[in-house]
């Protein structure tokens, strides 16, 4: 079995669900799709931290576009611990994506205040980031919030 073929093709499927109109069935069928990519990505042998930290963002942002705020803010808390321990790991927009994924959990939680600290932390994050397209498609998320 290749673990990290299936992560991928988990991840990929996740976000064409995220990206329609879904039944409920399918709403189901994007919460089972998120796990499974992040557990197959933590069982390839090539998993590094920054892998495990987009699994549990990929978490996060299905429960927060499900307005489950429970379990979206635990997948983006799970997330920063990760980057915040393996900061060499991470890619420079790891960690914008981070705050970003907090930003939303918390919004979704009706906690206004720190909904807008995490969004300003991915925004100053963000301006760190030197590829422009990396900025561009930051940029693109932030507006969403």
């Amino acid at each position: 079995m290749n673990h990290r073929q299936l992560g991928v093709d988990l991840y990929n499927g996740t976000w064409l669900l995220l990206e329609k109109e879904r039944t409920p069935e399918e709403d189901d069928e994007l919460v089972h799709q998120a796990h499974a990519s992040a557990y197959h990505w933590s069982q390839a042998p090539e998993c590094e931290p920054k892998n495990r930290v987009r699994g549990e963002w990929l978490c996060s942002r299905v429960y927060a576009v499900l307005g489950r705020a429970e379990p979206a803010l635990h997948h983006a808390e799970r997330a920063l611990a990760i980057a915040e321990a393996s900061p060499e790991n991470m890619e420079e927009w790891d960690l914008p994506f981070v705050y970003e994924a907090l930003a939303r959990a918390q919004g979704v939680a009706g906690n206004a205040g720190e909904a807008e600290r995490n969004e300003k932390l991915a925004r100053e994050a963000t301006d760190a980031v030197t590829d422009e397209e990396d900025k561009e498609i930051l940029l693109k998320e932030l507006a969403t919030l």
